[in-house]
């Protein structure tokens, strides 16, 4: 559930990072989609990362090496570019990244309020018996 509600949020607020004020490291939506697929795999090249891409939008080749080329300038990847095909892997963590997101929004998009953001996302998308479970359960937790 914690998963796709934060895909959600991520697709949601694509435009809202590059670098905040503390300079912290802000991915872009294609970034993101990119550092996905990083934080699934731990390693990857560009070719399998193009061909992950590939299943489900169209783009080329050559986008998506500038793409993790800036990644790596920005420091928002790392390369192991040791041997001929240079490897990559995430430098910023996921869970940082979602954190990140995720204060944004509430704060830019939702004036401050989690309990708005949360029913906006979960009014627009059938949530199953389980995820409902592990939301009362995570709320349980927190109380």
């Amino acid at each position: 559930m914690a998963f796709l509600f934060t895909n959600t949020i991520v697709i949601f607020v694509h435009k809202l990072f590059t670098m905040n004020k503390k300079g912290e490291l802000r991915p872009t939506e294609s970034e993101l989609e990119i550092l996905n697929i990083l934080w699934e795999r731990g390693q990857a090249t560009v070719k399998e990362v193009h061909e992950k891409l590939s299943e489900h939008k169209t783009s080329g080749y050559t986008t998506t090496l500038k793409l993790m080329q800036i990644m790596h300038e920005k420091g928002i990847a790392k390369r192991d570019d040791s041997s001929k095909t240079h490897i990559y892997e995430a430098n910023i963590s996921r869970d940082k990244t979602r954190s990140q997101i995720v204060k944004k929004m509430v704060s830019s998009a939702f004036g401050g309020s989690t309990s708005l953001m949360v029913m906006q996302a979960l009014g627009h998308k059938s949530t199953t018996r389980e995820e409902l479970e592990e939301i009362q359960e995570f709320l349980n937790n927190l109380k």
